[in-house]
């Protein structure tokens, strides 16, 4: 019987479930506009949230160990260096209503 050239499934290659879990991970970033700013928008969960930060929402401080939102400007003037270093964590709630 001749041999079969498609890669198994649990073959060597790893390199593709690799990217696929990156793909996956770069999903959960999204765009969202509010009041006419475009901004980059990423869920933070419980399990990756190390440190405390403040809301800029509310004043109050994100605890570690709590799901929260970054956000930073999607159409920034300075650039995407720029508005990744301004990015801010907020509680999720305030993140909505505000």
């Amino acid at each position: 019987m001749p041999r079969s050239k498609r890669p198994r499934r649990g073959g060597r290659d790893n390199d593709r479930g690799e990217s696929d879990l990156s793909a996956l991970l770069n999903g959960w970033k999204r765009t969202e506009v509010k009041r006419g700013v475009a901004w980059w928008v990423q869920p933070v969960s419980s399990s990756q949230s190390v440190k405390e930060y403040v809301c800029p929402g509310c004043g109050r401080t994100v605890d570690a160990g709590v799901a929260h939102i970054v956000a930073w400007r999607a159409d920034g003037p300075l650039g995407d260096a720029a508005d990744l270093a301004s990015r801010r964590h907020w509680h999720t709630h305030c993140w909505r209503i505000g």
